[in-house]
């Protein structure tokens, strides 16, 4: 009986029900009520012209809010774009919430509320996890994108490989012979910025050096900070052989601060970074950087709203994608002379 109340009020009024039908509105009402006192006959009915109503008219496009409370670039317009293609090819409609002011916004505890909403995703979600469960228990499907902070145990989430790729990336460059590595981190607290330090420190522990606070920055991802925060590290003496940046944005802040102190990449200073947006492949030299896979989180995050919308729970809650190491021309091996002591040592020492 609530399904036919819900039919009717989405699709019809009890007033065109009742002109319908020829009984009075009170009518139509005591029957989607389920009231007793109503002959059978005209239950029946009313019953029929509501289920007739329901087959005639097509039904409603599903609607997923697509939040991104971030400027769409590069990196978050492939996140974006993927969604809303792969939302189009499953029949649902997306009505898309991008900008940084949707960070001071309540978006989250409106939208159980929201009417014409059925679901959502959410990328990189500013707000701390309890409101992410509060969202979840109250019954609104959603799945996160690239989450901000560790996610909730019974929530979806679809994320790169952040750690192994930040290790692939410190391996490399310690391939080459590099072992006075500098790195220039994410935002402190930030699941993706931790998941890649930890990364960096276990490749650089294995090759028997300990990144000292020196040697470590810890930013905004844009380039200015990245320039601000590679100078710095390139002042020090001695300066380090290689820098590893937290996203390729940071990473030519850092050729930029490089090239205004006559430092030649990679012959004086190998750098790398992390995503492989456009940029990485418009700098002279080209970066050597991390894939993630942008737009299959994208495919993949809608494929776990689905289930989520079908009733099922997903079969892996937090999904890390695979992440791959692309070689340029910013690595290259140490050409001038240091000190390769044996065993442990310190950056910068």
């Amino acid at each position: 009986m609530e399904r036919k109340i819900e039919h009717v009020k989405q699709r019809a009024s009890l007033r065109d029900i009742a002109a319908e039908t020829g009984v009075s509105v009170a009518t139509v009402s005591r029957v989607l009520n389920d009231h007793v006192n109503v002959a059978p006959r005209t239950r029946d009915l009313v019953l029929q012209a509501v289920e007739r109503r329901r087959q005639e008219t097509p039904a409603r496009l599903r609607t997923v809010y697509v939040r991104c409370p971030y400027v769409l670039t590069d990196y978050f317009g492939l996140i974006v774009s993927s969604i809303a293609e792969t939302l189009k090819l499953h029949g649902l409609r997306v009505l898309l919430d991008a900008g940084e002011s949707g960070q001071r916004s309540d978006a989250l505890k409106a939208l159980p509320r929201e009417a014409g909403v059925d679901a959502a995703i959410l990328i990189l979600p500013p707000e701390e996890g309890d409101e992410l469960v509060a969202l979840s228990e109250s019954g609104f499907p959603f799945v996160v994108v690239d989450p901000r902070t560790p996610p909730p145990p019974d929530i979806a989430a679809v994320s790169a490989a952040h750690s192994s790729g930040a290790r692939a990336v410190a391996d490399h460059l310690i391939g080459l012979g590099h072992r006075d590595i500098a790195v220039i981190a994410g935002p402190e607290e930030w699941l993706a910025g931790d998941a890649r330090l930890a990364g960096h420190r276990a490749a650089l522990a294995k090759a028997g050096v300990l990144l000292t606070p020196e040697r470590l920055r810890h930013v905004e991802a844009t380039t200015a900070h990245g320039k601000r925060a590679a100078a710095e590290l390139l002042d020090l003496d001695p300066r380090p052989t290689a820098i590893v940046c937290f996203n390729d944005k940071v990473a030519v802040g850092t050729l930029q601060a490089a090239r205004e102190r006559g430092l030649r990449v990679p012959q004086d200073l190998s750098v790398a970074g992390f995503d492989d947006i456009d940029l990485a492949e418009a700098t002279s030299p080209r970066l050597t950087t991390v894939r993630q896979p942008l737009q299959e989180m994208g495919r993949i995050a809608v494929t776990q709203l689905m289930r989520v919308l079908d009733g099922h729970r997903p079969e892996a809650l937090h999904l890390e994608l695979a992440t791959t190491l692309v070689l340029r021309e910013s690595t290259a091996g140490v050409v001038s002379s240091e000190v390769r002591g044996q065993g442990t040592t310190r950056t910068g020492q």
